[in-house]
């Protein structure tokens, strides 16, 4: 019996989720979704982990199409809405889909693939109301879900997670984040990602809270929410709140004063998916009342840490262990490095995935011995927090024997009167392995380079980074496909 779904019926009347002006209450989720899982079973007795997936708007159709496939014993596949077609057929082949269901908006972009013999495609708007039927009773230790990593390092891996593993991840965040019945969650982030599923929409949907759909990211209409709808939680990433903080400033004073009112109500505001810099958290904090709780998780667990929901709250710093997870850092031959010392965070628990979707390598080559998932991310621990350096392959920055956090260079570098935003890189060098190199967005796009140089000089060589630094005043060609997507303006690079 899936938990989730069991625990709705003592939820009833009660409003699940609101979408497209209107209530939904869990009493119609139910139904709705039996109706799609009926419609997917065609009387068959069970889907048995096929695998169903389904490009829709984030709204009530996604939970019921979720649910449906759930109920049905099908692995639900969420497509992105904003990945071009190609994209769209290699998770539709790599999975092997049988079923895709669409809502009409999407009929366009996907009509290529509807003569695929082996493909089964339904519009939800065209779906009958089903018979009677019998549901299976589907194992909690059955694949439920089938999440696309980005692919940085090759081809996408769908990230393989059964019902057990979903259940682990909610029910340590409703321990922790101690979610009741009386939330009202505003949710404006994308549902093919783990945030969106399990973080918001699941872990409401467990604790018979209700979820409030926004289609799309409107900083007016999310205002507009957070002020009428009485919303008590918010999570999102490091971006939009980035956005909400310049288009709450357009605002006129009073209309400030009357949305800040409103904000210092709410019971929780999160941040995650992405390291939130500390300005950031400053400037929502002087507008909210809130300093924002940040998390740590991957597609592979969910959540495994977590600041406390009572408690100190260190800007830069990911907190604790989440109940049910176990966190140790590691050295590059998998063993514990002292405290202090920089590792990469190694997670074990019942929250970690199965398996990577038909690569049995590369699922061992995640783990190591005793079962510890390896994340690649890199921490340290330090004052009862871990706090993040960066990415292995990414942010952490080895420069003349040196381990050097590319996320801690651009704290630093936003403190800068002058410097709006930035990007730090590592950059090949034969003496020195990398060298550090930045993009920098100018505030008002000027900058005077000579007082930034003495301003380097004064900070950065007491941040790990000893060497001399050389501005230059245009971006490199051989660095431009690194930087381009923050839109970098300047660089620097220390030799």
């Amino acid at each position: 019996m899936i938990t989730l779904i069991h625990r709705a019926s003592s939820f009833g009347e009660a409003i699940a989720i609101h979408s497209n002006h209107k209530d939904y209450t869990y009493q119609q989720l139910l139904k709705d979704s039996n109706n799609i899982a009926l419609t997917l079973l065609q009387g068959n007795a069970d889907l048995e982990g096929a695998r169903i997936a389904f490009l829709v708007p984030s709204s009530y159709e996604y939970a019921v199409l979720q649910w449906g496939i759930w109920r049905a014993g099908g692995i639900a596949v969420p497509l992105c809405d904003k990945h071009p077609l190609e994209s769209i057929k290699y998770i539709l082949e790599d999975t092997q889909a049988s079923v895709l269901l669409f809502t009409q908006e999407f009929q366009s972009l996907l009509s290529p693939v509807f003569e695929t013999p082996s493909l089964r495609c339904l519009a939800v708007e065209q779906i009958d109301t089903a018979e009677n039927g019998k549901l299976p009773d589907v194992p909690l230790d059955r694949s439920a879900l089938i999440l696309y990593t980005s692919g940085t390092t090759g081809l996408p891996k769908g990230v393989v997670t059964t019902h057990k593993n979903i259940e682990a991840q909610i029910t340590a965040l409703s321990t922790a984040w101690e979610w009741n019945a009386q939330d009202r969650i505003l949710n404006v982030l994308p549902m093919h990602h783990v945030h969106g599923i399990i973080n918001i929409l699941s872990c409401a949907l467990w604790n018979g809270a209700c979820c409030h759909f926004l289609p799309k990211f409107d900083p007016s209409q999310i205002f507009k929410a957070f002020c009428n709808k009485g919303i008590t939680l918010f999570m999102a990433v490091p971006t939009i709140y980035f956005k909400l903080i310049a288009h709450w400033k357009q605002y006129k004073e009073q209309d400030q004063e009357e949305i800040s009112k409103y904000l210092k109500n709410f019971r929780l505001m999160v941040s995650g998916s992405a390291a939130l810099p500390v300005s950031v958290l400053e400037e929502w904090r002087t507008i909210s009342g809130h300093t924002l709780l940040e998390r740590y998780g991957m597609t592979e667990m969910g959540m495994a840490i977590s600041n406390p929901y009572r408690g100190e709250r260190k800007p830069g710093y990911i907190g604790q262990a989440l109940p049910g997870v176990s966190i140790r850092l590691a050295d590059e031959n998998d063993l514990m490095v002292a405290e202090g010392n920089p590792g990469e965070i190694q997670i074990k628990g019942a929250n970690v995935f199965k398996e990577y979707w038909g690569k049995p390598k590369e699922t061992q080559e995640s783990l190591c011995e005793g079962g510890w998932f390896k994340s690649g991310d890199i921490a340290v621990y330090e004052e009862g927090a871990y706090k993040i350096l960066g990415r292995n392959s990414v942010d952490i920055i080895k420069s003349g024997g040196y381990k050097i956090s590319a996320l801690e260079i651009e704290e630093v570098l936003r403190t800068h009167p002058d410097i709006k935003d930035c990007g730090v890189v590592g950059l090949p060098d034969p003496e020195w392995g990398e060298i550090i190199a930045a993009g920098l967005v100018p505030k008002d796009n000027t900058l005077d380079f000579e007082a930034l140089k003495i301003w380097l000089k004064e900070f950065l060589p007491g941040y790990k980074t000893p060497r001399k630094y050389e501005l230059l005043e245009e971006l490199p060609r051989n660095v431009m496909g690194k930087v381009t997507k923050k839109e970098l303006k300047h660089l620097f690079i220390n030799e």
